[in-house]
């Protein structure tokens, strides 16, 4: 102690400058006081309204809270303005924030091989002949032959107005050719149709009435159908689905098969068809044949389950 007494005696302490600290005192009363006028609210114009909110940060109405919340009381709790807090200045959280419903966008499912445009009789006749050729082929290395099938056609938009015929007819065996034929102006010709009326398995989601469309327009029975959507209520189990192409096609592949209006709903019936006409046909067929082959490698989930509840009860 003696020490720092004699080295306070040597270094004595500063007196305080009384002017700077009034200089001081003032610039903290003045910014204090342009704060609180900054978050003061006038009682008598107060309505709640954020037209009253001072000149200072905006947030959402959504993302205030109401005083009840702020002081515990879940029970008493109030949807409030986005106002600051009159006493410290903070911005509130609102209690009655809804989820925002966002739908994840998948990468498109696209056919990414040859698409083989036949629009004259000679050119669905060739069409025609290549498949037959490529099925034989797979019959004779003993490969299952399965074929994607999809038809397109005009809407009919005016009320009582009479369906179009089928216009587009397209078949995909494979990923590397899908067949686009533009039958509207080829009709059938008796090799297409032959190809058609043989045993050979055409898949799709309600085949069934594309087939039947097709009886009507041209008299040409699709013979063997494979409905996609009755399979895979077979092979995925849980309670029957009326599935579509699109939520089979992102059910199954966790990619987003695009089906645009403009596209869908468009001139099938025009002269030429246009890249993206054949795109979104070839596409079609293409998906149908693909998800064939993923259904087809999953087994039977429901004659499984039968099985094991059968071997179940003859146990006890």
């Amino acid at each position: 102690m003696g020490s720092e007494g004699s080295e306070a005696a040597a270094n004595p302490m500063p007196e305080w400058d009384l002017a700077a600290e009034k200089e001081l005192v003032a610039a903290e009363k003045s910014y204090l006081a342009k704060r609180k006028k900054r978050f003061q609210i006038d009682p008598a114009s107060a309505s709640g309204s954020p037209s009253h909110c001072p000149k200072a940060r905006r947030l959402p109405a959504w993302t205030s809270l109401s005083p009840a919340h702020r002081s515990g009381d879940h029970n008493a709790l109030a949807p409030t303005h986005a106002i600051p807090n009159s006493r410290n200045g903070v911005w509130n959280l609102a209690p009655h924030v809804r989820p925002v419903n966002l739908k994840v966008r998948h990468q498109s499912f696209n056919f990414g091989g040859h698409i083989v445009y036949s629009r004259t009789v000679p050119e669905v006749e060739q069409s025609a002949r290549e498949l037959l050729q490529k099925i034989k082929g797979m019959e004779k290395n003993m490969e299952p032959v399965s074929l994607g099938f999809d038809i397109e056609w005009k809407p009919a938009f005016g009320r009582g107005e009479t369906q179009n015929k089928a216009a587009v007819m397209q078949i995909c065996m494979d990923s590397t050719h899908c067949y686009v034929m533009h039958i509207i102006h080829t009709g059938i010709p008796p090799i297409l149709k032959s190809l058609l009326e043989d045993t050979f398995i055409y898949q799709g989601v309600c085949v069934a009435n594309d087939a039947t469309k097709i009886w009507r327009d041209y008299n040409v029975r699709v013979e063997c159908l494979q409905d996609l959507s009755v399979l895979a209520n077979l092979k995925l189990g849980g309670a029957p689905r009326n599935w579509s192409l699109s939520s089979l096609t992102e059910t199954l592949t966790c990619k987003e098969l695009e089906k645009p209006k403009k596209i869908r709903l468009g001139n099938w019936q025009t002269n030429i068809l246009s890249q993206a006409q054949l795109q979104y046909a070839a596409t079609d067929a293409y998906v149908s044949w693909y998800l064939y082959q993923v259904l087809r490698s999953f087994s039977n989930t429901k004659a499984e389950t039968n099985s094991s509840e059968n071997m179940n009860n003859a146990e006890s």
